[in-house]
């Protein structure tokens, strides 16, 4: 390939046959199959808002419970913003992350006061509110307000590499800008809110990084990645499992310290125990650090602080000379 089709947009580089041949078979699969969520039976901005910041690193089955439970606890974006915040994490415990808590009421306070309590409607102001990514703020933008923009997470990615690009290769990986502005450029007229959900249910259920369902795949005539692979006489292809291994070698790494000794764990611990003191009451280090790990010790009191210096620096707890609570 020559020096300019490289530097040549991808959609370029496609037939606008091709790209329309996987706009119908993917738009066609998900009418008939798409799943049944509670925010997609809803166009309330606030409601959305929530289950985006909700599905952050959780999977759907955890969220879905969590989810009703938490607009019924509070549901109007003014009553989130005026609620005390331990209510916040508390309703938010066990969906973990509880970062996300905090951070969700802080952008209901910021639509409140900046707003008028009503969250804006367009990518460039919804990206004013902090916290709020282009991800998350495209998903708002076009699943709240019919906009008709692309949005890009970790499954929209994959699918629309392996449809039109071909199995993930590191070196060529796309950048998000890249990957961003591709999506823009195949984006079909008028369907941008079922092409999102679309592209999210194929990487959810027939896509996913580890062992995608192509022999089940709607779109095998127009998968740029199933194409390679059936080249090989044996499926998935060598080089898809090589990849595969890559991915659970790396998650293999990160698991080799068990989640009960690491700081997120302890973290969840302290504001778990937290919990259960009134509303005043606090808890002093000393008292404190015994209670989340048995075994602690004097020299583990650096630690401890660190952890306390960032709940609290974090929005989780309330930290003073005389000992910790929820804020």
């Amino acid at each position: 390939m020559d020096t300019d089709s490289q530097d040549a947009p991808i959609s370029s580089q496609l037939e606008p046959e091709q790209i329309a041949q996987a706009q119908t078979q993917l738009l066609g699969w998900y009418a008939a199959e798409q799943r049944d969520l509670p925010w997609r039976r809803t166009s309330d901005p606030y409601a959305i808002l929530v289950s985006e910041i909700m599905l952050q690193q959780t999977q759907v089955d955890r969220v879905l419970p969590k989810y009703q439970q938490f607009l019924t606890a509070f549901p109007t974006l003014a009553s989130l913003a005026e609620a005390p915040t331990a209510d916040v994490i508390n309703v938010w415990v066990p969906l973990g992350y509880n970062m996300r808590a905090v951070r969700l009421q802080s952008i209901a306070r910021q639509v409140m006061t900046e707003y008028s309590g009503r969250i804006p409607d367009t990518i460039e102001e919804l990206l004013k509110l902090k916290g709020v990514g282009r991800y998350t703020a495209g998903a708002i933008a076009c699943f709240a307000y019919r906009r008709q923009v692309a949005t890009v997470d970790t499954n929209i990615r994959r699918v629309l590499q392996r449809i039109f690009i071909g199995v993930e290769q590191p070196d060529t990986a796309l950048t998000d800008g890249e990957m961003l502005a591709f999506a823009e450029q195949v984006l079909p007229s008028g369907e941008a809110y079922n092409w999102n959900q679309a592209l999210m249910d194929m990487g959810a259920t027939i896509c996913p990084s580890n062992n995608p369902k192509c022999g089940t795949c709607p779109l095998q005539t127009s998968c740029k990645a199933y194409q390679e692979m059936s080249q090989h006489s044996l499926f998935p292809s060598g080089i898809v499992l090589r990849q595969i291994r890559k991915v659970a070698e790396k998650k293999t790494r990160y698991q080799s310290q068990p989640f009960t000794s690491t700081n997120r764990y302890f973290r969840g611990r302290i504001v778990d125990l937290l919990r259960s003191l009134s509303a005043e009451q606090r808890m002093t280090l000393d008292l404190l650090g015994p209670r989340i790990k048995p075994e602690y010790s004097d020299a583990d009191r650096p630690w401890l602080q660190r952890l306390v210096s960032g709940l609290a620096k974090d929005g989780l707890i309330d930290a003073t000379e005389e000992g910790v609570r929820l804020p």
